[in-house]
């Protein structure tokens, strides 16, 4: 075993370790609300919705800051739940996603447990020289401008097939 800190080679799994660590510990709360498989991941989704209204998969993702794959993915947790139903679009493609009764019956709860969460997240970037919440913006920002395969080919072209390497950003 090394005796330095792991450095950038591990990054993803570092980071992941994180969001384990912050997760897994929020989680930990919504059960101690009577909550269990709760997941963290629920609330941003179902706050958007209670404050805007029935929304589609893509103006969720834009009010949450995530891809439509991972908005997609959180509504159909939530459907299987019965937090949330959904029903067609203007077009095909479109799915509105509605809070049911159980979810509307879990804001006061869900907005006091926020509420609690975000003023130990300040707390927590308090301790650090940086705030975390700003270097995750910066790169995010980064790798939109050149995702990490673009990088992996300036440094190793080897690696990527010439028509791959000005892929889009993250």
């Amino acid at each position: 075993m090394p005796d330095r800190p792991p450095g950038p080679e591990l990054l993803g799994t570092r980071l992941r370790h994180l969001l384990d660590l912050l997760d897994g510990e929020v989680a930990t709360v919504y059960a101690d609300l009577g909550l269990p498989g709760f997941r963290p991941r629920f609330t941003p989704v179902v706050r958007a919705l209670a404050a805007d209204g029935p929304a589609s998969i893509r103006a969720l993702a834009e009010a949450t800051g995530v891809t439509h794959s991972a908005a997609s993915q959180t509504v159909a947790q939530l459907a299987k739940e019965g937090l949330v139903t959904l029903t067609p679009g203007t077009d095909a493609r479109q799915r509105i996603a509605h809070l049911t009764p159980r979810a509307e019956s879990l804001l006061p709860v869900l907005d006091a447990e926020w509420a609690a969460t975000t003023a130990a997240a300040r707390r927590f970037e308090a301790e650090l020289p940086y705030p975390l919440s700003q270097l995750i913006d910066e790169a995010l920002a980064a790798l939109g401008r050149r995702s990490m395969r673009q990088r992996i080919a300036e440094v190793a072209p080897d690696l990527v097939p010439p028509e791959n390497r000005s892929a889009g950003g993250a």
